[in-house]
């Protein structure tokens, strides 16, 4: 029940009409027994950066959620970014520090992270192949070198996406070996495809399937479908498998922690999300 003590999440993007949180978030809260809420807030380009601020004042916000089409434009806003918003170039999360000061992170790639772990991938010293160097792959990318990979190689159509990732990471993991412009996935203890590449049923693969061993653990992050083509080819092939829709429960309780609120699980989550809303 919503009353004069429950605090807001905002969930800020533009449209709402696609926003999964408040059908995951609130009715975990329900559960848990919290006294907070998410709410959908439609917020188009042109007004963001005023809305932002004016939303943090607030005196009952915790924190705030963001999505398309604000990640990229809110790294600028802030006034503290952490290194994997920073190496990704986008934020999706925003809390408020004590000081008053906004600090923001990015959690893509924490939530691909946490899922592989969890499946029992050793990350440290791994080697690792992300295809897709937008936005999310930057995120993954930032995550898995915070994770100890040793070695990462990166591919996108957009060259210069590529070489940029690799000098951020550079930047913040001097001790990693990183290289742009490979596409070829044999030999890697880990392979992503970070790309749109499987939302639509006859997509060209990411990469060449053939080429990836079976001891590779393969994931996605495309959410339209669960099982894409690229990962059922991986998975025929004997490859340990990641859902994209994994990555989204993953990193929830990552989300939590950084808002100060209770773990849980991405079994629990699973277990109370109403995504037929």
């Amino acid at each position: 029940m919503i009353n004069g003590n429950t605090e807001i999440i905002a969930h800020i993007g533009f449209p709402t009409h696609a926003f999964k949180a408040p059908m995951i978030y609130n009715p975990w809260f329900e559960k848990a027994g919290i006294n907070a809420i998410v709410v959908p807030m439609g917020c188009q380009a042109q007004d963001y950066p005023d809305f932002l601020r004016a939303v943090f004042k607030l005196t009952n916000i915790r924190g705030a959620l963001i999505t398309m089409p604000h990640k990229v434009t809110t790294v600028n806003l802030l006034d503290d970014v952490l290194p994997s918003a920073a190496i990704a170039g986008s934020c999706n999360a925003i809390r408020r520090l004590p000081d008053g000061r906004l600090q923001g992170d990015m959690f893509d790639g924490e939530g691909f992270v946490r899922g592989v772990l969890r499946k029992g991938l050793v990350l440290k010293d791994a080697s690792a192949l992300v295809v897709g160097c937008g936005g999310v792959g930057c995120a993954i990318a930032a995550s898995l070198a915070a994770a100890g990979v040793g070695e990462m190689h990166l591919f996108d159509v957009n060259e210069d996406a590529a070489r940029g990732l690799a000098q951020r990471l550079l930047r913040h993991y001097p001790q990693m070996t990183v290289r742009a412009g490979v596409n070829d996935p044999a030999g890697f203890d880990l392979v992503v495809n970070a790309t749109p590449m499987g939302m639509k049923e006859g997509d060209a693969m990411p990469m060449d399937v053939s080429r990836i061993e079976p001891r590779t653990f393969v994931g996605e992050v495309v959410m339209k479908t669960e099982m894409t083509a690229f990962l059922a080819a991986a998975q025929a092939r004997g490859c340990r498998i990641q859902l994209g829709s994994d990555m989204l429960f993953e990193q929830i309780p990552a989300y939590l922690e950084f808002f100060g609120f209770p773990g849980t699980t991405p079994d629990v989550l699973r277990s109370v999300a109403r995504l037929n809303y």
